[in-house]
């Protein structure tokens, strides 16, 4: 298979072209013949004129690249080795929706052929890929997995809006469905990954180790939240705290905040799913959960304590949030924290407005029906530093003295500035 890759006698897809699908797919097409496959028409387009949907890549990514850009699912066809890059959601109920992988198996099935390679970078639960997807292969296909055609699964490891941390210089894990497909997987991932090649020994061993990556984050991150309601409670400042215990050579360096995403905020639900389906339920997995989603309660309830101390009625006051997306200096507004912090704001009657120099106003009024605001007042009771932008580090006291009214409140989630001396009210996590 690799060899007929490197001669261009068979083409490599990618299904799903997010942060994630784009980024490969265009590497590989610096290299091999991609075709580059999403369901978005509006994207694909945009892809055409070599523009990344998602702000994460320049037009320089695009150049010298061999990649057809489609919507139709029939150019499919033309591909041998197929990479599924699909997100991997949970529902309202935060259970694992699996319908984007499953339709893009199912676009995947109607055109595979004997001797065709499907391998799964989406993030899923231990046996998503054999138990779930493989069926739905099989079952439009017509053929037999691992007979006829080969799967596998290599986790995606892309940090959005790192600029050091790419594609390319993260180890990458690979797994096949037998020791012949980890090989050639192996070896199309090794041709293009500096960094090198980590073959896990199944499918399973890939899946659960991508899905603890983010659950161990979770948890730690979740243990400095529970830290920091606590030392709140104790007038006790905890980001001084975590530097003077940082001190300590094997002190893990983790910080509180709001944790959402498409990944932290969301892979552990998947472990616990499939966990609670074998009779085993998750209690150190399911606590840190808990803690992490009740956050942006936590915060507006806090922010609403110090209106009230300051002799402001939540019902007459006006709060800025500045900054909507997931993370620092990217666009995705997918499951978001902010917007939940957004909301329990909203239903103290809070008059909020909603800033961010990175999120696009018709994503977010299309996404959760808010607004962004295009000019800021000067007479803000209090302002919310939610996400540590770029364009927000080098703001300064007087700045948002410059936005607020009488006894100005600062709210800094990210502890980006130096707590305050000059009569603002100044409160981090």
């Amino acid at each position: 298979m690799f060899l007929e890759i490197q001669r261009k006698q068979k083409k490599i897809s990618v299904i799903g072209l997010g942060y994630v699908g784009l980024p490969l797919a265009l590497e590989l097409a610096k290299k091999y013949s991609v075709i580059g496959f999403d369901i978005s028409v509006e994207r694909v387009e945009q892809m055409k004129q070599h523009i990344d949907p998602s702000r994460e890549l320049d037009a320089k990514a695009f150049e010298g690249t061999d990649i057809l850009f489609t919507s139709n699912a029939a150019d499919l066809a033309k591909a041998h080795f197929h990479i599924v890059a699909v997100p991997t959601p949970v529902d309202e109920h935060r259970v694992p929706n699996l319908k984007p992988v499953l339709s893009a198996s199912e676009s995947v099935g109607k055109y595979l052929k004997k001797g065709d390679y499907v391998i799964y970078e989406s993030t899923v639960y231990p046996g998503c890929t054999e138990e779930d997807c493989l069926p739905v292969l099989e079952k439009f296909s017509k053929l037999i997995g691992r007979e006829d055609f080969k799967i596998g699964y290599s986790p995606e490891r892309i940090v959005p809006g790192d600029k050091v941390k790419t594609l390319t210089t993260i180890v990458k894990i690979v797994s096949g469905c037998d020791e012949e497909s980890a090989e050639e997987i192996a070896k199309v991932y090794g041709s293009i990954i500096t960094a090198g090649i980590y073959k896990a020994t199944s499918i399973k061993v890939a899946e659960a180790a991508k899905v603890i990556e983010n659950t161990q984050r979770d948890l730690n991150i979740s243990l400095m939240n529970e830290l920091s309601i606590i030392f709140d409670r104790m007038d006790i400042d905890t980001q001084e705290v975590l530097a003077a215990a940082g001190t300590k050579w094997n002190f893990l360096k983790f910080y509180p905040g709001l944790v959402g995403g498409h990944c932290i905020g969301v892979d552990p639900y998947y472990l616990l799913y499939k966990s609670k389906q074998l009779g085993y339920d998750p209690q150190v997995i399911l606590s840190g959960r808990r803690i992490n989603d009740q956050m942006p309660a936590f915060v507006a309830k806090r922010l609403v304590q110090i209106l009230l101390q300051k002799g402001k009625s939540p019902q007459q006051a006006k709060v800025l949030v500045m900054g909507i997306t997931f993370k620092e200096n990217v666009s995705d507004i997918r499951n978001s924290k902010v917007v939940d912090l957004i909301q329990e704001l909203m239903e103290y009657s809070i008059n909020v407005h909603i800033a961010d120099p990175n999120a696009s106003p018709n994503e977010v009024a299309r996404e959760y029906k808010l607004s962004l605001i295009d000019k800021l007042s000067d007479d803000y009771d209090a302002v919310v530093v939610a996400v540590n932008h770029k364009e927000y580090l080098s703001l300064d006291e007087r700045y948002f003295k410059s936005i607020m009214g009488e006894n100005p409140i600062l709210m800094d989630i990210k502890a980006i500035y130096e707590p305050s001396k000059n009569g603002m009210v100044y409160w981090r996590l």
